[in-house]
């Protein structure tokens, strides 16, 4: 069966009888799960493997969001709290001292996912903080200096690869300036296009070989007036395509949050129609899934071969990496941060 251009989620730690036939059915890209679907080492393990029978492909991606601070999916007792994106500099003092430990640590949150099935992590956050910006983002964020950000979601996205982990950069083209969160309204950032480019855009520049990126629902008016970069063409095709150069595989930011306007249904077409290659439902609603389902096109043409070309760089943990001994290390460079 043919693979749609979609990633959804489930209702809780273990496959329904229901969810085994949406996801055997209506075959989507991808599967992206939350702190409801963990509950322990084994059980993880059991659901990705119980999603990739389900949909029939061993390679079908598993994403989650473990950045690190507030976003962090998997937690104790049974994975480590990691800092949060803007730590990093606060510990280390200078910028490449910074990327060692944040590629260190992506390295040790990869090899968590790893062993429990999830190939695909939500991370680096590009984002540039501004002082007066809502906190969604915050300390989620490398800080407010776009040079350093582009160095530390390097690392980041480079230790996830090296341990056989797909990064996923976000938010495009930058949610970093806007004054509210887009989990509950729309966004409107009101910059010029100059100081986009030469301040927010800029990360996202400097890691436009990255193999997946997604979407911020945010409108910038001097960009399009009305439609946010999800589901603007103008956005997607001359900023993210163009200006910022990415040809990678691009996913929409969650299709149910309060930002986007009109059904599920319209808001997956738009969105695609604007240029996305894959749109993502988050929250487990079985209703909502068949409505994105019947809303999403099967993946083809250049959308598939991104797709491909993502999934192709997937390569074995480097056999040089030592889980305990980088523990060790990062447990260090914290405690002699305290």
């Amino acid at each position: 069966m043919p693979v749609s251009a979609f990633i959804c989620g489930c209702a809780g730690p273990i496959l329904t009888d229901w969810e085994r036939r949406f996801f055997q059915e209506a075959q989507p890209w991808g599967l992206i799960l939350f702190k409801r679907n963990v509950d322990n080492p084994v059980q993880l393990a059991e659901l990705t493997s119980s999603f990739r029978e389900a949909v029939g492909r061993a390679d079908a991606p598993v994403l989650i969001d473990q950045e690190g601070g507030r976003v962090q999916r998997l937690g104790p007792p049974h994975w480590p709290v990691y800092p949060s994106a803007a730590s990093y500099l606060l510990i280390a003092g200078e910028v490449e001292p910074a990327a060692k430990l944040v590629h260190l640590t992506a390295q040790l949150m990869a090899n968590d996912l790893l062993a429990v099935g999830i190939n695909v992590d939500c991370l680096p956050v590009l984002d540039v903080t501004y002082p007066d910006s809502h906190p969604v983002i915050g300390d989620r964020a490398y800080g407010s200096d776009p040079a350093a950000i582009a160095r530390l979601g390097r690392a980041a996205a480079d230790g996830l690869l090296a341990a056989g982990v797909l990064p996923v950069m976000k938010h495009m083209p930058g949610h970093g300036r806007a004054l509210a969160d887009s989990h509950l309204e729309l966004p409107v950032v009101g910059a010029s296009r100059a100081d986009l480019e030469a301040s927010d855009f800029a990360p996202f520049i400097a890691n436009a070989d990255l193999p997946i990126g997604m979407s911020a629902h945010v409108v910038y008016p001097v960009l399009d007036p009305e439609g946010p970069a999800t589901t603007s063409a103008m956005v997607i095709q001359e900023i993210i395509r163009k200006t910022i150069g990415f040809d990678g595989l691009l996913l929409s930011d969650d299709l149910s949050m309060q930002a986007l306007s009109g059904t599920l249904r319209e808001r997956a077409e738009a969105a695609l129609g604007a240029g996305m290659d894959v749109v993502l439902h988050c929250n487990g609603n079985a209703d909502e899934m068949e409505t994105v389902a019947g809303g999403t096109p099967p993946l083809v043409g250049r959308a598939r071969q991104r797709a491909e070309a993502a999934l192709a760089r997937l390569r074995p943990p480097a056999a040089d990496f030592d889980p305990v001994d980088a523990r060790a290390r990062l447990n260090s460079a914290l405690a002699m941060a305290v």
